[in-house]
């Protein structure tokens, strides 16, 4: 027997609600400790006239550059080779996970990228020369990048606090992570190493978004 309109819109309406409901795929990248820097800092820390050389394109028109330092904690508890990223931002900023602060022997807040007000001192050494930085270490608050056309395909828009479940082998929910969108962000979402480690994800793990 044919089904009626009325019947048919059912099916469909109840299609589309249950593939919405299996939210939206995320690929998952790691993010490593680095820094991001002034031209001033660049300078201190590389020598007078120096800028960044660039090493490999990220999004958003960020570079990972050639150039590392080396940052110092308290009791001079030191890790080297932390990398540079460019191009250069008007406040210096480090981002490291909770084992980094552990063995730095600092307290790092959880943070966005940016806000670095009241956040854990640190001193960085270039070849050069010193930099403190009486602010500006903090835990990197994870997050998703986003395109405008990622983001209405989501249902989500910049600001927004979600969760992201990933059914691998440890099958993790990760709250609040908060939502990113710019037309020159390329979707992904970004965990630091300890994040990574425990829930044992590699770049290229995907994750769906669930949203709160």
């Amino acid at each position: 027997m044919e089904r009626s309109i009325e019947e048919i819109t059912k099916l469909v309406l109840e299609a589309l609600s249950a593939q919405a409901n299996d939210g939206y795929k995320v690929p998952i990248g790691v993010s490593a400790r680095h820094i991001h820097l002034t031209q001033e800092h660049v300078e201190a820390l590389f020598g007078a006239g120096y800028t960044l050389t660039k090493k490999k394109e990220l999004m958003g028109g960020q570079y990972a550059a050639n150039e590392c330092v080396t940052i110092v904690g308290l009791k001079l508890r030191a890790i080297e080779n932390v990398r540079v990223l460019g191009p250069v931002r008007k406040q210096s900023q480090v981002e490291i996970s909770a084992t980094d602060a552990i063995k730095l022997g600092i307290k790092a807040p959880i943070r966005e990228s940016g806000n670095v007000e009241g956040s854990a001192p640190i001193a960085v050494v270039g070849p050069k020369g010193v930099v403190y930085l009486k602010e500006g270490c903090i835990i990197a608050k994870r997050h998703i990048h986003m395109s405008p056309k990622d983001a209405e395909a989501a249902s989500v828009k910049d600001g927004d606090i979600v969760s992201v479940k990933v059914d691998d082998e440890r099958a993790t929910m990760f709250n609040n992570v908060q939502i990113r969108v710019h037309p020159t962000f390329t979707l992904e979402m970004h965990i630091d190493t300890d994040e990574a480690n425990a829930a044992k994800i590699g770049c290229g793990t995907v994750g769906t978004i669930v949203k709160l």
